[in-house]
C-alpha cells in the first residue's frame, strides 16, 4: 500500500492566504481627461518631432533677430544681394555658407565679399536688394506671420464659439436668421472679401487680420452649434436649468469646456490657413508694407530675384513650410488624441 501523506502532505491542500485589503488597491494613478490626451499625443513620433521643431521657430522668431547686429531694415547698398556667410564655415567649399557664387555666363567663382569689400562681415543667410541683412529679415517676419495668424485665429474662435453657442442654444427664429447669416458670408468668396477690405483699408497688420476674420470665423460657429444642438437636451443640461441657471452659465459653464478639444483642434488647424492666407496677400502685393516683413512679402521681393540670386526666396519658403507642415502635423495629433471617437 502507497503512503499517500509522504508524497502529498497535509500542508499542500491548506487554503491559500489571500490579503484582502490588496483586492481594491488601484496600482496605476488615474487620469484626466487632458493627462489622457497627453500620453496618446506621446505616442504619435511626427506629432512631437512637429512640437519640437516649432518650438524651435518660436524661439528663433523672437531670438534671431538679437543674434545678429545688423538690424532687420537698415539699408546699405553696397553691401546689397551678397549670398550667405558663416564664421567657420566659409572654407568648406560643399556648403552654401561660402560667400561665393558662381557666375551663370563663364562659370567662374567669385567671392562676392571680396568683391564689395566686405571680407570683415558674415550675413549668415544674406542680403537682399537693398543691402539689409535676410537673416534678421526672416525671422522678423515669422514673428509677425505667427502674431497676424495667431490673433486672426483667437478672433475667430471667440466670435465663432459665441455665435455658434448662442444659434444652437436659442434656436427657433434666432437660430434660422443667424444662420442664414452664415450662409451669405459663405456664398460669398472668401478671397474678394478679404482684398476688397485690403483695399479699402491701408496695408497694415490691423488690416489684414480684420480682413482674415470677416469669414474665419464661420467654420467654427457650425461647429460649436452643432455640438450645442447635441448637448442642449442631454441631463446635465437639464439639471442645471431645473436648479434655475441662467442661460449664460449653462452655455459658457456646462457645454463650452465639454467641447475644447473641437475648439482646440480647430483653432489648431485655422493657424496655418491664416499663415497661408497671409503669404499670399504679401505675394500678390497686398501685404505689410517696408520696411516692415512677413514670410510673404519676403518671398514676393525673392521671386524677382529668383534666377540671380535663388536664396533670398528659398530660405522664406523653406520657412513657412515647416511651419505650414508642423501646425498641420500637430493638429493632427490633437485631433487623434482630443477626439473620444479615436481612443483605443
Amino acid at each position: 500500500m502507497i503512503n499517500t501523506e509522504k508524497k502529498f502532505p497535509n500542508g499542500m491542500f491548506e487554503p491559500a492566504h489571500v490579503d484582502t485589503s490588496k483586492s481594491e488597491k488601484i496600482e496605476k494613478p488615474s487620469l484626466n481627461y487632458w493627462q489622457d490626451a497627453w500620453l496618446r499625443i506621446r505616442k504619435n513620433k511626427a506629432a512631437i518631432v512637429s512640437l519640437v521643431i516649432l518650438a524651435l521657430l518660436v524661439i528663433m522668431a523672437f531670438v534671431g533677430p538679437l543674434l545678429t547686429p545688423y538690424k532687420y531694415d537698415k539699408q546699405d547698398s553696397s553691401f546689397n544681394n551678397l549670398p550667405p556667410r558663416i564664421q567657420g564655415l566659409e572654407n568648406i567649399s560643399w556648403l552654401p555658407f561660402t560667400g561665393v557664387t558662381t557666375n551663370r555666363f563663364n562659370g567662374q567663382k567669385v567671392d562676392q565679399y571680396e568683391v564689395k569689400k566686405a571680407k570683415d562681415r558674415y550675413y549668415w543667410f544674406g542680403t537682399d536688394i537693398l543691402g539689409r541683412d535676410q537673416f534678421a529679415r526672416v525671422w522678423k517676419g515669422t514673428q509677425l506671420s505667427l502674431l497676424i495668424a495667431l490673433i486672426a485665429a483667437l478672433v475667430d474662435m471667440i466670435i465663432g464659439v459665441a455665435y455658434g453657442a448662442i444659434s444652437g442654444y436659442v434656436g427657433g427664429k434666432t437660430d434660422a436668421i443667424m444662420q442664414r447669416i452664415i450662409e451669405i458670408l459663405v456664398g460669398i468668396p472668401n478671397l474678394i472679401v478679404v482684398i476688397l477690405m485690403i483695399l479699402v483699408l491701408k496695408p497694415g497688420i490691423i488690416p489684414i487680420i480684420v480682413a482674415l476674420t470677416i469669414t474665419g470665423w464661420v467654420s467654427m460657429a457650425r461647429v460649436v452649434r452643432a455640438g450645442v444642438l447635441k448637448m442642449k437636451n442631454q441631463e446635465f443640461v437639464l439639471a442645471a436649468r431645473t436648479l434655475g441657471a441662467s442661460n449664460g452659465k449653462i452655455i459658457f459653464r456646462h457645454m463650452i469646456p465639454n467641447m475644447f478639444g473641437v475648439i482646440i483642434i480647430n483653432t489648431m488647424f485655422s493657424i496655418p490657413n491664416a499663415i497661408f492666407f497671409e503669404a499670399f496677400l504679401s505675394f500678390i502685393g497686398l501685404g505689410l508694407s517696408d520696411p516692415k516683413a512677413s514670410l510673404g512679402t519676403l518671398i514676393s521681393d525673392g521671386y524677382h530675384q529668383m534666377q540671380a540670386y535663388p536664396y533670398q526666396m528659398v530660405i522664406p519658403a523653406i520657412v513657412i513650410s515647416l511651419l505650414m507642415v508642423t501646425f498641420n502635423l500637430i493638429s493632427d495629433g490633437l485631433r487623434d488624441a482630443l477626439d473620444p471617437k479615436m481612443r483605443d
